[in-house]
């Protein structure tokens, strides 16, 4: 039944994809093995996207898919006694940039490992993530950018931190595109992720839950 889902969604058949969630549910299945064939899903949807067999659009609705099948497996989550609350991460793509597939997976993996995210969308000034930091009192932030220009307004998010006496109060992780270590030291950020779930893991390490 696993292979069912991963295979499904991994073709964009939706309504098969939704069918097989609610079968497993119905036959008592955890739902953070659904969750996890979902991930499993999304990352060959991502090579397929990477290999010039998906595009764009693909992507986009296998992210409609995803969060389809969040909304109805969260509710069982809770029901189980399997959401924690880790913790708060500000996150959201940077000013100029405007793809969110990536983040929107980070999102997801941050939303039901138990984390409240506060998602900013794409194309974010730097000013929205300041304030949203000091509303949320959030301890992590993360940084998505695809394009390469994203590197730059990545720099200046940190620096427009620095400036507002914030930057000692947060962790920021980026990724998205081919980030990379040296990208990293270029921003000023603490950490990348080459995924979501080394996105998962660098925020369960800062909030000392992994």
């Amino acid at each position: 039944m696993a292979e069912d889902l991963i295979g499904t969604l991994a073709d964009l058949e939706e309504k098969e994809a939704l069918e097989i969630v609610n079968r497993r549910l119905s036959a008592g299945e955890a739902p953070l093995g659904i969750l996890d064939d979902g991930r499993r899903a999304m990352e060959i949807v991502g090579k397929r996207f990477a290999d010039g067999e998906y595009f764009i659009p693909d992507l986009i609705y296998s992210g409609e898919i995803l969060k389809s099948i969040n909304e109805i497996v969260k509710p069982k989550l809770a029901e189980a006694g399997e959401v924690k609350h880790l913790g708060k991460v500000v996150i959201g793509t940077v000013a100029g940039d405007i793809h969110d597939i990536g983040k929107d997976i980070v999102v997801f993996m941050l939303d039901v490992s138990g984390f409240e995210v506060y998602d900013l969308g794409v194309d974010v000034p730097a000013q929205k993530f300041i304030d949203t930091i000091k509303e949320s009192g959030a301890p992590i932030v993360g940084l998505s950018g695809f394009l390469t220009l994203a590197y730059d307004s990545m720099k200046q998010t940190i620096q427009a931190m620095k400036d507002a006496n914030l930057r000692d109060k947060v962790r920021v992780m980026i990724g998205g595109g081919q980030i990379t270590k040296e990208i990293m030291k270029y921003t000023g950020a603490d950490a990348y992720g080459r995924d979501a779930m080394a996105g998962v893991s660098l925020a369960k390490k800062w909030t000392g839950t992994e």
